[in-house]
């Protein structure tokens, strides 16, 4: 029952949290599902090494991964939708509860490559929100001295996209140095924090992913249409 301390609430949208949305019983038994992004599509990419590396672990520890090639995928806005590359992209996302996303750190930034991927995912697919309420976890390499801006600025753009970043994340320095000839990383401290984050990446991904609708279920959304929703959300309108 609508308390009288806030009258302002709609009766009909408003909910109590209820602990057992939260706690199903009936729970999903497959690998959890990971997309991998990363930054860069130069030969000798430390972004894609590190995804690689990253994927090697997820594997181990039990994740179905998937990474995405961004050779060959068009800028925003500059080719139509059902362009090969987008599609690829798009349907990952939908298939995918958790996400990584590893960028280099460019002139202080992510790369312009690994905004062009987010940007092609979008915030809604009809009634399908592709990316919320999806697990998150944020990466970056640098050239020089350890930096966290890129990882700063997946945090934010995870948010927008109402993804769930999980606390951990990595940044590796000098990176150039930090991989053997063959692409493989080396033991070190940066490598067991990449151990750290895709391990507690796939725990939230398992605790998460049977609730996560419910997760981010919202009163505000709740009051609005269906049609609403979607017009409020899709980029094409602004």
């Amino acid at each position: 029952m609508q308390s009288s301390e806030v009258p302002n609430v709609d009766d009909g949208s408003f909910r109590q949290p209820d602990l057992t949305r939260l706690l199903p019983v009936e729970r999903l038994t497959h690998p959890p599902r990971i997309l991998l992004l990363y930054g860069s599509v130069r030969e000798r990419s430390y972004s894609r090494l590190v995804t690689e590396e990253a994927a090697r672990l997820l594997h181990a520890m039990g994740a179905q991964p998937r990474i995405f090639d961004p050779r060959g995928l068009p800028q925003p806005d500059g080719a139509p939708e059902d362009h090969p590359k987008v599609q690829e992209l798009r349907e990952l996302a939908q298939w995918a509860e958790g996400m990584v996303w590893c960028s280099p750190e460019r002139h202080g930034a992510m790369t312009g490559i690994m905004k062009s991927q987010i940007d092609w995912i979008p915030l809604s697919v009809g009634s399908v929100r592709p990316t919320q309420g999806k697990t998150l976890a944020v990466m970056q390499v640098s050239g020089g001295s350890q930096s966290f801006n890129a990882v700063n600025q997946l945090r934010v753009l995870g948010r927008w996209m109402r993804m769930l970043t999980i606390p951990n994340q990595s940044s590796v320095a000098k990176a150039f140095a930090e991989f053997e000839e063959d692409g493989r990383m080396k033991a070190s401290p940066y490598y067991e924090r990449v151990v750290d984050v895709m391990e507690e990446l796939v725990k939230f991904t398992l605790l998460t992913r049977d609730c996560a609708d419910y997760l981010v279920d919202r009163y505000s959304e709740r009051r609005e249409s269906a049609e609403a929703v979607s017009k409020r959300v899709n980029l094409r309108s602004i």
